[in-house]
């Protein structure tokens, strides 16, 4: 029996409340409104306090001392520490949804190597009910860099923690809403395409690798135009003034979109999605442009090998930036000679996976019935 009766109720924690968390958690409440949800959710600013700190600055929130029938908690939560903490979450099915893991998450020049961050990962996971992944790649990620730091550690490590996180783990993506997807006119403008750089404006997206692609696009006289959007900082890399500099005559679209609308219009005008990332756990401004009708350009690494097709992703040298942007220029040229198609991830779908995420909630709903 639920707690309201009839309505089951969930709560939502988003411990770093980023963009694409955001709308994943405002997606799921759209999705199902049967259910009664509440959300509890941090900004997304200092990190590193964040991510260990959430406990203490949720220490006294009432929503946390009601009854509930799920909770839902973001992989920057710090899970184990607030079911201690409230003695009412002990006993209530807890998944933690993984957007990404701190073990094959690049630490910045500016940043300090710690083990914290991956220790709130690993302990929320073994406190969790569930854990769901948002790409195989991400999961696969997390346990070999668990089983990896758990070697390191000099004693009294518990057999069999990898089996336990693997047997409680799945892999349900962020979904790319249903409106997204659209019937496109046949690509393109061969002669000059239209190439789309949507991600973050942070190192691990790769901006240093743009330049350089671009630089050997221009070596080789190859005439495109440029969209470089997406959600930028304070502090960015300085590559991306390298870029608007060098390369100003060719760009469309310079910095963020605050219309949504407009963004999704510049989806379905571009003709390549490109993605330089030396990090990105499913890869959501990807699939929402290849819904769009964009044709995905991508190394072969990552969360892509699971939705871009073979044709579109370059060979991957991560260590080596200069000859990696020759094979991305290699097989852009490939693409562009060839008969380029667009490839909707139509597994992806709101529509598609809304019964993963259904059949889940309800089995942990029901389990917690059962055992309350």
């Amino acid at each position: 029996m639920t707690t309201s009766g009839t309505t089951p109720r969930i709560l939502l924690l988003s411990g770093y409340d980023a963009a694409s968390h955001r709308r994943w958690r405002e997606q799921l409440s759209a999705m199902f409104p049967r259910y009664e949800w509440q959300f509890l959710a941090l900004p997304p600013r200092f990190f590193r306090w964040r991510i260990r700190g959430n406990p203490l600055s949720w220490l006294n929130e009432p929503l946390l001392q009601e009854s509930w029938d799920l909770i839902i908690a973001t992989s920057m939560v710090d899970l184990a520490t607030l079911r201690g903490l409230h003695p009412r979450l002990a006993n209530t099915p807890c998944l933690l949804y993984m957007h990404e893991n701190q073990f094959a998450f690049p630490v910045s020049s500016g940043q300090n190597a710690s083990a914290d961050p991956q220790m709130v990962n690993l302990y929320s996971a073994l406190s969790a009910d569930c854990v769901v992944f948002n790409s195989g790649w991400n999961r696969d990620s997390f346990l070999a860099g668990a089983d990896s730091f758990l070697k390191k550690l000099p004693d009294a490590v518990p057999e069999g923690l990898i089996e336990t996180l693997r047997d409680k783990s799945r892999v349900i993506p962020v979904p790319i809403e249903d409106r997204l997807f659209a019937d496109r006119r046949p690509l393109m403008n061969r002669a000059c395409p239209h190439l789309l750089w949507n991600h973050r404006w942070e190192y691990d997206k790769g901006p240093d690798r743009l330049l350089k692609f671009l630089q050997v696009l221009d070596q080789r006289s190859m005439p495109f135009r440029l969209s470089v959007v997406g959600e930028r900082f304070r502090s960015y890399p300085k590559a991306f003034d390298r870029i608007r500099e060098q390369f100003g005559p060719c760009i469309e679209h310079w910095g963020f979109f605050e219309n949504r609308e407009d963004y999704d219009q510049l989806l379905r005008q571009a003709d390549i999605v490109i993605s330089t990332a030396l990090h990105d756990f499913q890869g959501l401004s990807m699939l929402e442009a290849m819904a769009a009708g964009c044709v995905p350009l991508a190394p072969d690494r990552l969360a892509y090998r699971e939705y871009v097709p073979d044709l579109c992703r370059y060979e991957s040298h991560q260590e080596n930036a200069a000859m990696e942007a020759e094979v991305v220029a290699d097989t852009l040229e490939q693409l562009l000679e060839g008969q380029l198609l667009a490839c909707p991830p139509e597994d992806w779908r709101a529509s598609s996976l809304a019964g993963d995420y259904h059949s889940l909630f309800q089995d942990l709903i029901q389990a917690g019935s059962a055992s309350s």
